[in-house]
């Protein structure tokens, strides 16, 4: 959680529209809580933006271009600074 904050503080301070995030591929198994396993970060990728202090600040979240990483990552395309 302090990574993505951090990062996503220091996107928004620098004026940056689009942050790529790597999350890693997601593994086919129950959408259960995932502990410990493998593909934990990228179940609970979404959640964690929404309820973090970004959340508002993000206008579009989008699967990244193939040569980006393509399902291992997604794009935060942010609101504009006022």
């Amino acid at each position: 959680h302090a990574r993505l904050d951090a990062g996503l503080t220091q996107a928004r301070a620098m004026g940056a529209r689009v942050v790529l995030v790597i999350a890693g591929k997601s593994r086919p198994v129950e959408h259960a809580d995932r502990g410990d396993r493998r593909g934990a970060i990228r179940a609970k990728l979404l959640d964690w933006l929404a309820v973090g202090p970004h959340g508002s600040s993000i206008a579009a979240i989008r699967k990244a271009h193939r040569s980006h990483g393509g399902d291992g990552a997604l794009y935060l395309i942010l609101k504009r600074s006022r």
